[in-house]
Order: structure tokens, then sequence, then C-alpha cells
């Protein structure tokens, strides 16, 4: 589908009205994660993926959102299968975007080590971050979120450090709301009272508040065409099946 300026006034996603026209354009987002991207605890089956979409229809720009989220994943499970997936939703679209959240599975302790090394973990990100350039798709990190475990969000925390510390070097956005929900009475009161790791709605409604204006200043930037962006399709399959060789997974 083709861009089309509207006449209409339809503020600019991410603008107020009364700003420049509207640029209605083929808007695709991927959001590839964990259990918490997949909105995992909210009884309107959202999450913030959801409730990003949804404010982004109210400031006047559609856009198809593809949950990719995952329960149990870690960083490494993440790099087996996002090009692929993501490949098959974001091919032949003019404005394709990546959406990335992952960390607090690595973080979790088995036989009393973590289930990713933290070098590991930031090695992952750094080649999600690497590929999503090299194939023009603009990419936005929200940091991995609190569980109730003051053991696991110490581990949690500094591993936003160093995925924060990647995204700069890749100059990708991030966006830090670990320790705002560390404070947040309403995240850690929804957490304790359920699984202990996933909020409901009030919590997806916190972090979704904190993350939408990164998400709407990310949004203003159209996404820089590459003309050598490697081939979709068949390519994108080999790599794939490539990343799963190399991970074991």
């Amino acid at each position: 589908m083709q861009s089309r300026r509207m006449d209409g006034p339809v503020p600019r996603a991410g603008t107020q009205q009364g700003h420049d026209p509207c640029v209605i354009r083929d808007l695709r987002v991927c959001f590839v994660g964990d259990s918490f991207v997949a909105g995992t605890g909210d009884p309107l089956c959202l999450g913030w993926a959801g409730r990003l979409a949804a404010r982004t229809y109210t400031d006047g720009q559609p856009v198809t959102a593809y949950n990719l989220g995952v329960r149990r994943q870690t960083s490494s499970d993440i790099l087996a299968r996002w090009q692929y997936e993501c490949t098959q939703r974001l091919q032949d679209c003019d404005d394709p975007r990546v959406v990335l959240s992952f960390g607090v599975n690595d973080t979790a302790l088995e036989e009393g080590r973590p289930r990713v090394a933290p070098d590991e973990s930031s090695a992952n990100l750094s080649q999600i971050l690497r590929r999503s350039a090299d194939r023009g798709w603009p990419a936005l990190v929200i940091a991995p979120p609190p569980v109730d475990d003051e053991d696991q969000n110490a581990r949690i925390a500094l591993l936003g450090e160093r995925f924060a510390r990647v995204c700069s070097e890749a100059r990708v956005p991030y966006v830090p709301v670990h320790q705002r929900l560390r404070s947040s009475a309403v995240w850690r009161t929804e957490v304790r009272a359920g699984d202990g790791a996933h909020p409901g709605a009030g919590g997806y409604d916190e972090i979704a508040a904190l993350i939408a204006p990164h998400w709407r200043d990310w949004l203003r930037t159209l996404p820089r065409v590459h003309e050598e962006a490697p081939a979709r399709g068949e390519g994108a399959a080999a790599a794939f099946h490539t990343d799963r060789k190399r991970t074991g997974l």
C-alpha cells in the first residue's frame, strides 16, 4: 500500500491537532520479545503493546501491530526466530518497524546460574539491532521490567544497564522503565497478587504510559529506505535456520 497525504485535520502520528497534515502510511510494527510483550496476566488481552497500538490509532495513524511475544523465551531464543518472523510481516511495507523487549528470562536462575550469561544477552541484542538496521527496520528497545524477587531484580537492572549501552552504541532509542516500575505501587501490588512476575491491567497501563512518549517520538521519524537491503524470503529463511543451528535451539 502506498503512502497517501490526507487533506483532513487528522494529525501526524505523535503530533497535536493543527500541525502539518498527516501522511497515512503503511505502518507495520512487530513487537518481539517474551511474556511481558505478549501481555501475560492482562485480563484485557492487550498488554503494553496493544495499548500503544491503540494510542497510535487515536493519534490518527493506523498501524498493523504484530505481537510476537513468547512466554519463557530468552534473548537467545528470540535471536533464533525474530528475523524470519518479522520478514514475513514487514516485507513490501513502506514503514516497517521492530520493538524489542526481553531479558527477564535471561536473568532467571537455573542450577544457580542465569539462563543466559549477561555477556551473551548483550551480544544477542547487539546482533539483532545490527540485522534490523541492515534491513532498514528502525528499532525501539524497552528495558526488561521488574518482578517480585529483589535478587532477580538486581540482575535485571544490571542487564538493563548493559542493554542501554548496546543501544547507545547502535544509536537505537532505549526506554528505561525498570526503576520507575520498581517504585510503582500499582505494578508491585498486581505482580505480587498474580504469578510473581506479570501484572494485571493496571500494571500494563503503567508501563504503556512510560513507553508512550518515547514511542511517539520514534514514530515521528520515517525510516530510511535501504537500497541494498538483504533479499527477502529465502535469504531470511536461510538466516533463520543458521541462527537456530548456531544457538542449538
